[in-house]
Formats: structure tokens, sequence, C-alpha cells
């Protein structure tokens, strides 16, 4: 049947508005020099006036080749690699890859080492939530939680300077032990900051927990449901928000961590409020872990003695005996003896699981080693998580999600 004039014309007006208002959409990009992306992240969005319709997000302008990298160095010569993974907490990145290696060579480490790294390892998760709290109150417009964050982070710090000799990049981890014991004095420092800190983290929940615009800002915003974080492999605080009940650390303990009696606490509703929530509990209960750890440090060495193609001998037995000077001598030219074969292992670290995957043909040095990351598969989920929000939602959005590009791109 024929159509009459007003039809065609109005049918003509229609197609002509919605081609307007497929002009009207406009492409933004965010980033890779943006202080909202936290560090070299990219998101290319589509916008429809302050609403976001796509959000792509493009990665790798971090890559630095690390795994590898990891194929033409000894093994603990790519411990300091590790600490440039997630820079915010290097020392349990240094623990995570120890173990995976220390696993295929079979050694057994002592008491006193895995209760040296657990304390490390806690320290360093209080490290990173301190900064990754401060930082979202700042990405929701609140600048002084960060300063009392922040404060504290200093104070961890020094600590890490006295027993490692270095604040940022520690490397303190080698495969089958630590470089050193701990000093004298330093876990009273330890106890004394761990006593003072729940204080700090109770002025940042006084400013925020209760702050009417950091809940309007974070409450029902940012929301993943449990099947979209298992789907989308998140890991760590941002999966627990989401009322998974998954950490490593309870359901597959290493370096001893089933000797402590800790909770882990989980989220209801997966929002950005939810993960903020998770964050502030978990700095709690490391502190509890802590308090054990060292009321329980048990005597010892600190590394594996057995192990002789593994761990360099100590200096004085290096200066006073041919056979200690011989090894040390290998290990340092040719690296840890590592029989052939092939091994996963995955930390529980600030940001999630850390994982590590090592292929050995026998040697000192890697075959292969693919890194697990927890910040990249927790980005992934930017695709189908924004659209639909606020364009100033994304600053929320990305904070709450506390990732580092060092571990994303690697």
């Amino acid at each position: 049947m024929s159509k009459t004039v007003t039809e065609v014309q109005i049918g003509d007006i229609g197609s002509q508005a919605a081609s307007h208002m497929d002009s009207e959409r406009m492409s933004l990009n965010v980033g890779p020099s943006h202080p909202t992306t936290h560090g070299v992240l990219r998101l290319m969005m589509e916008l429809d006036g302050d609403l976001i319709t796509r959000c792509e997000p493009v990665l790798g302008y971090l890559h630095r080749g690390d795994e590898k990298i990891a194929e033409n160095m000894t093994y603990n010569q790519f411990v300091p690699y590790t600490d440039r993974l997630d820079y915010l907490a290097p020392l349990a990145n240094n623990v995570a890859y120890a173990i995976t290696v220390e696993k295929l060579a079979g050694v057994t480490l002592p008491e006193r080492c895995e209760a040296i790294r657990v304390l490390i390892c806690e320290m360093a998760r209080i490290s990173s939530h301190l900064l990754g709290m401060g930082v979202f109150g700042m990405d929701a417009g609140a600048w002084t939680p960060f300063m009392y964050t922040f404060t504290e982070r200093e104070k961890l710090y020094t600590l890490f300077e006295e027993l490692t000799g270095a604040r940022f990049t520690t490397s303190f981890t080698r495969i089958g032990g630590v470089a050193r014991d701990i000093p004298d004095g330093w876990l009273t420092k330890v106890e004394k900051f761990v006593d003072e800190l729940p204080k700090a983290i109770d002025e940042v929940e006084k400013l925020l927990t209760r702050n009417r615009i950091f809940l309007d800002r974070t409450e029902g915003i940012g929301t993943i449901s449990a099947e979209d974080a298992i789907a989308y492999g998140i890991t760590g605080p941002n999966l627990r928000a989401s009322g998974v009940d998954l950490d490593l650390r309870k359901d597959k303990p290493y370096s001893g961590y089933e000797k402590y009696e800790f909770d882990v606490p989980i989220g209801t509703k997966g929002d950005c409020y939810d993960r903020y929530l998770i964050r502030i509990e978990e700095v709690r209960q490391s502190i509890l872990i802590i308090k054990q750890v060292i009321a329980t440090m048990p005597g010892g060495l600190w590394y594996a003695d057995d192990a002789k193609k593994i761990f360099a001998p100590p200096k004085d037995k290096i200066m006073s005996s041919m056979e200690e000077l011989i090894q040390n001598f290998m290990i340092v030219t040719e690296g840890p003896q590592v029989p052939p074969g092939q091994i996963y292992f995955e930390a529980e670290n600030p940001k999630g699981a850390l994982g590590f995957y090592l292929v050995s043909k026998g040697g000192g040095v890697p075959y292969r080693l693919k890194i697990r990351a927890p910040s990249f598969c927790n980005l992934s989920i930017l695709e189908k998580l924004v659209p639909g929000h606020m364009l100033s939602d994304i600053t929320v959005i990305l904070g709450s999600l506390d990732f580092v590009m060092g571990e994303c791109d690697r």
C-alpha cells in the first residue's frame, strides 16, 4: 500500500532526529596521562551528555616485558623485578614469587622464615590499603583522610627501611629464605606501630564512613554482582565486597597462615562503598595477625640451611671455608639450581590473587614465567561495569577498584 505524503515526511523527520541524536554523542579519552586513572590507564568512552554509554579500557602503556626478562636472569636476579609489579606492596610480591620457585625446588623453610614472611606480607597489606583508602577519599572529594593514611604509611616505610635497607623497592626475599634476620628491637617498633594504628583508622572512619557526601558518591555506584565478579576473574577485596567468601590465606594457607586467627570480611552489595569498608576491616585484621606473629615469633634460622644449591651460605662461612665459597660462587653466577618441572602458585596479595606459573628445564634460570596479575583481571570488568553511570562516577569507580598499572601491564 502506498504511503501518504504526511507519513513519508514524518518518517524522514524521525530518521533525521535519530541521526542527530547519534551525532550528539561525544567520544572522550580519559588518560593515559590523567590523575583519575591512577597510572597510565586509558579509557575510551562514549558519552550521551554526562551519561557514559560505552567504556573500553586500553592497556599496555606501562608494558616492560617482565615475563620475558625473567627468562634471561637467575631466579634471585628477578626478585627486584617483582618489586615493580604492585609497587605499593613489593614485600608481598617478593614472597609470592619466592614460594613458587621453592615449591618447584622442594625447599622446606624453617618456622622463623615463614613467620617473618607472614609479618612483612601483612605490613605490605596495611601499607597498600592505607594508600588505597586515602586516595579513594580524594577521588570522592575528601582530602583530609589521605593525610591520616599517608602519615601512617610513612611510619611503615621507616620500618621497611630498617628491615630491608630500602623504603620502596625492598627486594627482601631470597629463594630459600629472606635476605637477613630481623634487627634487634625492630619487632618492638612494629608492635608500637600496630598499637597506635587503630586510632588513625578510627579518624578516617569518622571522616568517611558516615559522611553524607561520601555515601551519596559511593553507595549503589559501580555495583558488581557475585556472578560477574567470578566470571571476570576478580579477586581480593573487590571479590569479597561482592559477597564471595574467598581468601587464599584461609582457603589455601601458605607460609603458616593456618596458625593465626583472623576473620575474612565479606560485603553484601558489591558497590564502591562496600569495597571501601572491606579494606578498612582488612587493615584491622592484619593488625591482629601481626600481633600474633610477634607474640609467637620462633627462633632459629631465617633461611633453609639444608638447601645447599638454593640459598647462599652466611658471609662469615664464605670468608672462612672453601666449600661455602664455591657454593656462593655457583649460586651467584649460575643461580639457585631448580629441577625440571612446572608449577603454579598464587598468593593473597592486597590487590587480589597474584599468581606465578613457572616452567623449568633445570638449572638456575627459568624457561618460562607467566604472571597472573590481579589488577589486570580486576580492570577487565570496566567495559561492563561503567556504562550507565555518570562521568563524575568514573573517579569513584576506579578508586574503589584500587588497581596498580605496574602489575597490570607488567
